[in-house]
């Protein structure tokens, strides 16, 4: 049977998301696999890095975190965006999230020097 949570419950496990991740977060996109939670980025390619106002996302509401959208980034490297990562300033693991479900960018297809930019960005707490 799926958790049945309040939605006070959803919101304040979201709002430990933001509380994580703290000050000046960095919000990595990545092409490739993603690797199992938190595992060490290894063959993947880091596209672009954004860093993430304080904080960086507004109290959760009906079991949704919305992200406040950071200022754009800069291409690092050329490939396809397919996931992204949330870690603290000091680059610490907090959240894995999937492009395109998570979040989405002005273009998945990402290239040295394109000026890159999260459109909408949110995560939804189950268990409703």
């Amino acid at each position: 049977m799926a958790l049945g949570l309040s939605t006070t419950l959803r919101n304040a496990r979201l709002d430990a998301i933001t509380t994580a991740a703290g000050a000046a977060a960095k919000f990595q996109i990545f092409a490739g696999a993603r690797p199992a939670t938190g595992a060490a980025i290894t063959s993947q390619v880091k596209l672009a890095e954004f860093t993430l106002g304080s904080p960086f996302a507004a109290a959760a509401s009906a079991g949704v975190l919305t992200l406040n959208l950071p200022a754009n980034a800069t291409g690092l490297a050329a490939g396809t965006a397919t996931w992204g990562r949330i870690v603290t300033s000091g680059a610490v693991f907090v959240i894995d999230l999937t492009a395109g479900s998570d979040f989405t960018l002005n273009t998945t297809t990402i290239s040295i020097g394109l000026t890159v930019q999260i459109t909408a960005a949110s995560i939804t707490e189950g268990g409703a």
